[in-house]
């Protein structure tokens, strides 16, 4: 079968398209034969070095931490063979071999089948770079969201910036903001039908002050990080609550901190290891449905042959598509 594999850390190009045998399935193991897989800012991380080499597998290694396939070998899983099912949780393409292969064994854990009015492109637009199931679970879980409240998610191209906006509308979301570093972004996400503050014509607490008639959104989704995060803060009506979930735009951020004491704020840090695998597959399972059902819309930005899969790791790094970036296998 294909992989794309790399034996050293670099640039784009340590990454090689090889062949290899067939992943023989471990008990409690099903062996899927990949249609579409995700690329994910975490796979940039790793292969550039900038993850703590505890924290991913020895090289080689395969990336790929999400995607979609049909199932080859069910074992005892209960899944028949030739069921969509899309990749769950784990830590593939980090602790073990990844999903850019035409071939992956998965824990029958990580697996959640696919509705039959879901595409296969759909389904790993929607699982990749966990945005929408992160916006879910940090506000059913953590935010304490109720219908009604207002969210702001920044970043209206990356994952948690759309699936922020869609999921908190489905919950009954008051208003849904999001944010645009250029003005060709914005008018993509008023086209998809975000409400969008241009940042190249007012600052983030301006854009939110004027939507909100001054008072502030109650939840920030926060997955962008750096000074973003600071203006996110103060951006807050009282009471209300920021989630921490990453940091693209950089690791530290600079607070004012009467934001925290005058606004009553409180402030969550997200983790998937917050949430049992359980869990995470009954959030994904639920938002499947509602991509069924025409409630959610993930975008897909563009889709690339696996033996371009450096090219499709430039595109994510470099220009900030709009949508997910996708292999197709």
């Amino acid at each position: 079968m294909r992989a794309i594999e790399y034996d050293r850390f670099g640039s784009y190009d340590v990454l090689e398209l090889r062949e290899r045998r067939l992943p023989v399935p471990t008990e409690g193991q099903v062996l899927v034969r990949m249609s579409v897989a995700g690329v994910n800012p975490l796979d940039e991380t790793v292969r550039s070095g900038k993850l703590a080499p505890a924290l991913h597998k020895p090289l080689p290694i395969r990336p790929g931490g999400f995607g979609v396939g049909r199932v080859e070998e069910p074992g005892a899983s209960g899944l028949a063979a030739g069921d969509r099912v899309v990749l769950s949780g784990g830590r593939y393409g980090v602790s073990t071999d990844g999903s850019w292969a035409d071939y992956i064994a998965v824990d029958a854990a990580h697996l959640v089948p696919i509705p039959d009015g879901v595409d296969d492109e759909t389904a790993a637009a929607l699982t990749t770079g966990a945005g929408y199931l992160t916006a879910y679970l940090a506000l059913n879980e953590l935010a304490g969201f109720r219908g009604g409240r207002s969210v702001l998610a920044p970043g209206v191209g990356g994952a948690v910036g759309q699936g922020g906006v869609e999921v908190a509308r489905v919950l009954g979301a008051s208003q849904a903001i999001t944010t645009a570093t250029t003005t060709e972004k914005a008018e993509l996400g008023r086209a998809a039908g975000y409400e969008v503050i241009d940042l190249t014509h007012e600052s983030l607490r301006e854009g939110v002050a004027r939507l909100t008639d001054g008072k502030g959104v109650d939840v920030v989704l926060d997955g962008v990080g750096g000074s973003v995060t600071g203006e996110a803060l103060g951006s807050l009506a009282v009471g209300g609550t920021l989630v921490s979930i990453g940091y693209a735009a950089g690791v530290r951020a600079e607070i004012n901190v009467t934001d925290l004491i005058w606004k009553n704020a409180h402030i969550h840090g997200f983790r998937f290891a917050l949430f049992t695998p359980e869990q995470v597959n009954a959030a994904n399972t639920a938002l499947l449905d509602l991509v069924s059902q025409g409630e959610l819309h993930p975008k897909v930005a563009q889709v690339l042959p696996l033996e371009k899969a450096s090219e499709a790791q430039r595109l994510l790094a470099e220009c900030g598509p709009f949508g997910r970036i996708l292999l197709a296998l």
